[in-house]
């Protein structure tokens, strides 16, 4: 036995335990023990039955994502995978009962659903995640699931990769039996009376009386599939995950596991699946910050403080109040504190009216807000959240009276969305406590936490607010500081870029239909309608004088802040709204005035190719994304990505916009942006970056690994 499974016996029991930490992944060695001790039960004579459980925390939380992406890369071979072991562990003579505590996920279910039975703890949660990482089950686990669940609930899962609380997973059939005593204890027990029953060990394989079809399972996974064309547009994973299940009704176990095995290569060789990973390896790369002592610890955050109630600091506060962190909410006076603490409510009671919270959960997190007009009630934060007007001079004073009262060991943060951080610090008396930490609206739902080094920020603010991000349920990525640090600043030459097809003959609908349809959550010129062009508007005008007149800047700025057409706010923007509603409706005559103020700035008008749409918009945010690598306000190519995905609703199956370039491949890309450069001027200029890793036919991602060799 490996020291990956340990074996052991007691009363008659073998005990197969995984002791791979933290989360007893499936890596190399892990299959192998396992199968080991299997083989060793079934030669001692001793023993009348085996026990396989997790030690540590958790049962098995699935394969390991490297490997997987090896594989996919066909750096390593699938082989026959876990397969193999799932077989010996069925055809066992000897009852094996499956313990599971913590998660038992994607190849760790399966192995639980290979053992003839399962009992799991009652806090334990299994599930089928695989289509995450835009793949399906591979061992065995779509004709499985089905033959305990019936084929529409594991449809279900395995296209959802929902996780099942262990009370559901008993309803459903996954588990045998649930127990709030000793995990091990009852499994022992359970198993020696299995041994001692005249029956044979129940084999998953054989249970086929789940398995009928009728009209109601092909109206279920009708609905199944209209919601993930939905909620998961463009994936193609989901729907081989049903495809998969239901060839378990239609086929024997044998084949359908060769048909998942069909299905599974094709998805693991995809994009999708890809990017997906991409994605996955991402989040855990941002924690990795290359110039951090590596033995600095956090310092704890117990208290905050808010100063501005407004629609980003209302968000804020409830941020910190879900994480049970209290907050002092300040504003300059009554009404506008008022209001905020309404706006505060009103979005407690929309959670509530879904289903999200109870009443007594939201008056739990109200009773954390303490409400002031003064900023003696801020002395004693752990950390203070600055979030007023999108204006430097305005967010210099609030720091100064700020700095004037909190406590010598606060963190100082402001949710500035492009503004010096240095010039913000410079005007207290601790820069090295500055620090920003950029929240995307609305703050309270919206996952990224752009978090700002500013010039003299020290080392144990910036280990403090990454490890706030978690506490907080956020994606925390470090940046550098400079004009919309990674995230707006490359919003910027792509919204831009957008509005510029709009004057040179694309509609505005035929734009942003372009980049939906491409995977964006939203097209950017609806999402300038959803920020506000007056935020737009002033933000320009901070850098106006900063912007050489040579420089190509959008026609409709001026236009839309003068006219009031904000966006969503005022009831027109690009788009008009009608009342209380959120999707925009094409405006003719708006588009008129888009016309005549290109012909009176001499651009012609033609039809403009989707393609173009996509290469003009995607490639300006990779161009300027390889400046900012190249100037180091970004530490990876991954991190941008993950701050697209999370912040700004580029499609996580894409694996953000670096990723995407590198999937086109950077020769490609380069030649495209000289291309734009000749066309349309001297502000495509290539990314010295893009042109050195084109030329060297190298990656963004090759680019990365210097940080992670």
């Amino acid at each position: 036995m490996s020291e990956l499974v340990r074996y052991q016996t007691q009363q008659g029991v073998a005990i197969i335990g995984v002791n791979n930490p933290p989360v007893n992944a499936l890596g190399p060695g892990v299959p192998e023990g396992i199968l080991a001790g299997i083989e060793k039960a079934r030669e001692d004579e001793g023993v009348r039955a085996v026990v396989l459980i997790g030690e540590g925390r958790t049962f098995i939380a699935g394969a390991d994502i490297k490997q997987l992406a090896l594989m996919a890369a066909g750096k390593v071979s699938r082989g026959a995978g876990l397969r193999p072991l799932l077989s010996a562990i069925e055809a066992l003579s000897k009852p094996v009962v499956c313990a599971i505590h913590g998660t038992a996920l994607g190849g760790g279910l399966e192995i639980a659903m290979a053992c003839h039975y399962r009992i799991a703890n009652a806090g334990a949660r299994v599930g089928q995640p695989e289509v995450k990482i835009g793949i399906i089950p591979g061992a065995e686990g779509t004709q499985r699931l089905p033959r305990l669940t019936g084929i529409a609930a594991a449809a279900e899962l395995c296209a959802t990769g929902r996780m099942v609380p262990a009370p559901e997973a008993l309803k459903l059939g996954i588990v045998d039996a649930l127990t709030q005593e000793d995990l091990l204890e009852t499994s022992i027990q359970f198993a020696q009376e299995r041994a001692a029953s005249a029956e044979p060990p129940r084999k998953t394989s054989a249970l086929d009386e789940k398995l009928g079809t009728d009209q109601a399972l092909t109206d279920a996974l009708d609905q199944l599939k209209k919601g993930i064309a939905r909620k998961a547009r463009g994936l193609k994973a989901p729907f081989r995950a049903i495809e998969a299940v239901t060839s378990a009704a239609q086929l024997p176990f044998s084949e359908g596991c060769e048909k998942e095995a069909e299905l599974f290569d094709a998805c693991l060789r995809s994009p999708e699946a890809q990017g997906l990973m991409h994605v996955f390896f991402g989040e855990r790369a941002i924690t990795k910050i290359p110039d951090l002592p590596p033995d600095l610890k956090p310092t704890p955050v117990q208290s905050a403080a808010v100063v501005g109630a407004g629609t980003m600091g209302g968000g804020i506060a409830m941020s910190y109040i879900n994480a049970g962190i209290p907050v002092v909410l300040k504003e300059v006076d009554q009404a506008s504190l008022d209001k905020g603490l309404d706006i505060i409510r009103h979005n407690y009671a929309a959670s509530v009216k879904r289903g999200k919270f109870t009443e007594e959960q939201v008056e739990k997190r109200l009773a954390l807000i303490t409400p002031t007009l003064s900023y003696e009630d801020i002395a004693r934060a752990d950390i203070v959240v600055e979030a007023v007007f999108e204006n430097l001079e305005l967010k210099r004073k609030v720091f100064r009276e700020i700095d004037a009262v909190a406590k010598p060991t606060a963190i100082l943060a402001s949710n500035t969305s492009t503004l010096d951080i240095g010039q913000i610090a410079d005007a207290t008396q601790r820069p090295q406590s500055v620090i920003g930490n950029h929240f995307f609206s609305p703050a309270n739902i919206m996952k990224l936490l752009e978090i700002v080094r500013g010039p003299k920020t020290s080392p144990q603010t910036i280990v403090t607010c990454m490890a706030l991000a978690k506490t907080l349920r956020k994606v925390g990525v470090l940046v550098g500081n400079c004009f919309g640090f990674v995230g707006n600043r490359m919003f910027n030459p792509y919204t831009n870029e957008s509005q510029f097809l709009v004057e040179e003959g694309a509609s505005v609908a035929q734009v942003d239909q372009t980049l939906y349809e491409f995977g964006w959550a939203m097209g950017p010129l609806a999402v300038l309608d959803l920020a506000g062009n007056d935020v737009g508007w002033r933000i320009h005008q901070e850098v106006k004088d900063q912007i050489p007149p040579e420089k190509r800047q959008p026609l409709m700025t001026d236009y839309l802040y003068e006219e009031k057409r904000w966006g969503q706010k005022t009831g027109k923007g690009w788009y008009q709204y009608e009342p209380k509603r959120r999707q925009g409706n094409p405006d003719p005559e708006f588009e008129a005035v888009i016309r005549q103020h290109a012909q009176d700035a001499g651009i012609p008008q033609r039809d403009i190719p989707s393609q173009e749409i996509l290469d003009r918009t995607l490639l300006a945010l990779v161009n300027e994304g390889a400046k900012i690598l190249e100037e180091g306000i970004a530490i990876r190519s991954s991190d941008i990505d993950i701050i697209y995905i999370y912040g700004y609703g580029f499609p996580a199956h894409r694996g953000g916009p670096m990723h995407y370039a590198d999937h086109l491949g950077l020769n490609r890309v380069y030649e495209r942006v000289q291309q734009f450069e000749t066309e349309l001027g001297p502000y495509w200029k290539p990314a010295r970056l893009l042109k050195e890793l084109a030329q060297q036919n190298r990656t963004f991602q090759d680019h990365d690994r210097r940080l992670n060799p």
